[in-house]
């Protein structure tokens, strides 16, 4: 049996590893939906049912393709709690490979839905699944590596977050554009999930605590779990983290159909006459790009963004903060000219919006190892996921599903991203100030 107790470099980065292939697969296959979004709805609200010329017809559509994505971050936000309570009591790498199995069986469900119905349950099914997963699997990660260096190794792990979703887009797009069947594109994640998620089985935890020099905690109090939120970092870092969740949310699941019909619309108001396959086939292009653009500026952005608050840590004591918020501010302008100017032109900007969106991303999830106790770490993960998923990128695609609907301009949805921008960039530099006092008191918080 393979362990990583009291072990080498060697041994923790296997389990670091193996944490990023399953994060990426997640990801991966919660982005597949938003490549294939708009051939779920020719096959569950046909033109001949439904007039797409009645605007509040239209808004309950989009609202409705939007509420897939709301199915599974409810079910996600609700069993993070659950998973993340278990979290901190038994071992943690079991609770992982449940997990991972469950909704890798749940995504391939979902391309068998019968009915929207049916479509809509099986992703509430794959966000308990991964709920059992994300509050977790930071704090393995935490026991692993040491304060100084968390920052870069966090930062590691969420690299899945703007590469998987690349992927989803591409792959998504791509297996459509092949196959001409949504259907396939949920498959593809279900032979890795199992693989991934049976090798968890062979892993053991780390000793909770073994690199925070943590005081010992015999038993949790309730009071334990209410010293989480009295903590200033961690409200205004969670804060921060619900408004870029809510960008987040909202880009993701429709930026491809925004940039297909900044595409296509201008071709067909000149009179051009588009064929089934090459919309279909623009479409594959355009989450391709995006895919592309995602998966670059995200992964250099993750990578830069846990690097310079590692490295700025000893100068400034709020770095973590700093890098995160400044970056999100400066990411304002850069979502007005995507909405302002032409493709392929929007592209530059569409690219330098990601980068400043994903620069806070290792930044923001070791603020919240760094100042919770190891004791309550996974509760205060999975916490900080019902909220900013709550508040943020749950319900941001059914919202801006509806405003599309009603006024047909998207530009008017994607302003409440860039408003989301400047609400998380605040948050982040106020919290700065209490970073240092917030990490020091963690160890021995509880007692």
């Amino acid at each position: 049996m393979l362990t990583t107790e009291g072990t080498s470099g060697n041994r923790a980065r296997l389990a670091l590893i193996l944490l990023l292939a399953i994060n990426f697969f997640n990801y991966v296959d919660r982005q597949v939906l938003a490549a294939v979004e708009s051939e779920i709805e020719k096959t569950f609200f046909q033109a001949g049912e439904y007039d797409r010329n009645d605007d509040v017809t239209r808004a309950m559509i989009e609202g409705a393709l939007g509420s897939l994505n709301l199915a599974f971050m409810i079910s996600y936000m609700i069993a993070a709690p659950i998973f993340g309570f278990l979290g901190d009591r038994m071992a943690r790498w079991l609770l992982i490979g449940i997990g991972v199995l469950m909704w890798t069986a749940a995504s391939g469900a979902s391309g068998l839905a019968g009915s929207f119905t049916i479509l809509f349950l099986t992703r509430c099914c794959v966000g308990v699944g991964e709920g059992a997963y994300g509050p977790v699997a930071p704090t393995i990660i935490a026991d692993l590596y040491p304060v100084e260096k968390r920052g870069r190794k966090l930062a590691w792990f969420y690299v899945a977050i703007p590469v998987g979703s690349a992927c989803g887009y591409i792959l998504g797009g791509r297996t459509f554009a092949l196959t001409n069947d949504w259907r396939w594109a949920f498959y593809i994640v279900v032979p890795p999930g199992i693989l991934l998620g049976l090798w968890c089985f062979l892993m053991r935890d780390p000793p909770r605590g073994q690199s925070d020099d943590a005081t010992p905690k015999k038993k949790v109090t309730i009071k334990d779990y209410l010293m989480i939120l009295k903590t200033p970092s961690y409200a205004l870092n969670t804060a921060g983290m619900t408004a870029m969740a809510f960008a987040l949310g909202g880009i993701g699941f429709w930026m491809p159909r925004y940039i297909r019909d900044r595409i296509v619309n201008p071709l067909e108001s000149a009179g051009t006459v588009l064929s089934v396959q090459e919309k279909a086939d623009i479409l594959a292009d355009v989450n391709f790009h995006f895919g592309v653009i995602v998966a670059i500026a995200g992964l250099t952005a993750t990578i830069a963004g846990g690097w310079l608050g590692d490295a700025l840590r000893s100068r400034f004591s709020g770095s973590y903060f700093l890098v995160s918020g400044a970056a999100m501010i400066l990411g304002v302008p850069f979502v007005l000219l995507v909405l302002a100017l032409p493709f392929p032109l929007a592209w530059v900007f569409v690219f330098l919006a990601c980068f400043c969106l994903f620069f806070n991303t290792g930044p923001t999830n070791t603020i919240l190892a760094n100042v919770t106790h190891p004791a309550v770490r996974a509760s205060a993960f999975a916490l900080n996921i019902f909220i900013i998923h709550a508040l943020g990128d749950a319900v941001s695609p059914t919202i801006l599903g509806v405003i599309n609907g009603y006024t047909r301009n998207m530009n008017v949805g994607f302003m409440a991203v860039t408003a989301m921008f400047l609400v998380g960039g605040i948050c982040w530099l106020l919290g700065a100030r209490h970073l240092e006092r917030d990490t020091t008191l963690a160890p021995g918080r509880l007692h």
